[in-house]
């Protein structure tokens, strides 16, 4: 049976992955504990004793405020380590899947982002990602970069678990409206590398290839963190979910500073994932319907028949 190391196991991308690939092969989970990216030096042992066939490497320092004053943590593992994985994987022929970001682009397209686009990162977070791309492409290891955005779960700590707490301890909630993006739920990620998978080990250096080592994933279409929180706070009500705020104000990014400076458009083209891997990802309206079912219960389910 194939042996999938994934690391970041406790994250929200790991913990989807381990869910979702469990019956694909024999998984290690790691976690911090007992793979540290922060010390890459020292990955190479731990390496050689799980002996994976697959790296899927969903480990990633992201915070992006606090990035900016742990920016030599930053780096170590979302690049340095990045890189050794890298190293260790190309010596021995074992493919590695990697994720990166949005957060490497400016924020200044039109249209969204393809992956030949020149990438310009505005905050450390952004920059550690991007070097590690670059790290990881020039170790020639069989990998796929995969490229995500706005990325959420029911689990963890992310926007839409923000949402739904401040949902219910405030009258009010005000969300950005000027940054547009697509938000990406990780049982949606997990699925994609599930349909990879799907074609064997032996199919993936070929499609590697195919794809330039890289690829966009997102769900479809794009909104604003102010219409994502707005979708959250309806879905809470058609579950019969208590809400407490009466409504969601939309704000310019002025009004929120941040010590990060994040991209003002974030959408990913994912014409690549479409014609390369023959994968058309859910709407993400229909992904986070999903999510908020796993957490609170289906809509249809609370008596409203799950209309919108």
């Amino acid at each position: 049976m194939t042996r999938i190391l994934i690391t970041g196991a406790a994250g929200q991308a790991g913990t989807a992955l381990g869910e979702e690939l469990k019956s694909v092969g024999d998984l290690t989970l790691t976690t911090r504990e007992d793979l540290d990216l922060s010390k890459p030096e020292k990955m190479g042992e731990r390496l050689d004793e799980i002996r994976p066939d697959l790296i899927i490497n969903a480990a990633a320092y992201t915070a992006v405020d606090k990035a900016e004053v742990e920016k030599e943590l930053a780096y170590a593992v979302n690049a340095a380590a990045v890189k050794a994985l890298g190293v260790w994987a190309a010596a021995r022929q074992v493919p590695l899947i990697h994720f990166s970001t949005d957060y490497v682009f400016d924020g200044t397209a039109t249209e969204p982002y393809r992956e030949t686009h020149s990438i310009a990162p505005l905050s450390i977070y952004g920059m550690s990602k991007a070097e590690g791309e670059r790290l990881l492409l020039s170790t020639g290891a069989c990998c796929l970069i995969i490229r995500t955005a706005w990325v959420y779960s029911g689990t963890g700590k992310n926007f839409l678990r923000t949402i739904v707490r401040l949902a219910g301890e405030r009258d009010e909630l005000a969300v950005v409206n000027d940054q547009t993006g697509t938000p990406t739920s990780a049982p949606e990620i997990a699925k994609f590398v599930h349909h990879l998978l799907s074609k064997g080990l032996g199919g993936l250096p070929a499609l590697f290839d195919k794809s330039g080592r890289m690829v966009h994933f997102t769900a479809s279409g794009w909104t604003s963190w102010h219409g994502f929180a707005a979708a959250i706070v309806a879905g809470m009500k058609r579950r019969g979910h208590p809400v407490r705020a009466s409504s969601v104000r939309p704000i310019p990014s002025s009004e929120y500073p941040a010590p990060a400076v994040r991209p003002k458009y974030s959408r990913l083209s994912i014409e690549r994932l479409n014609e390369v891997f023959d994968y058309y990802p859910d709407s993400w309206e229909r992904a986070l319907d999903r999510v908020l079912d796993l957490m609170f219960g289906s809509a249809a389910a609370s008596g409203d028949g799950g209309q919108r």
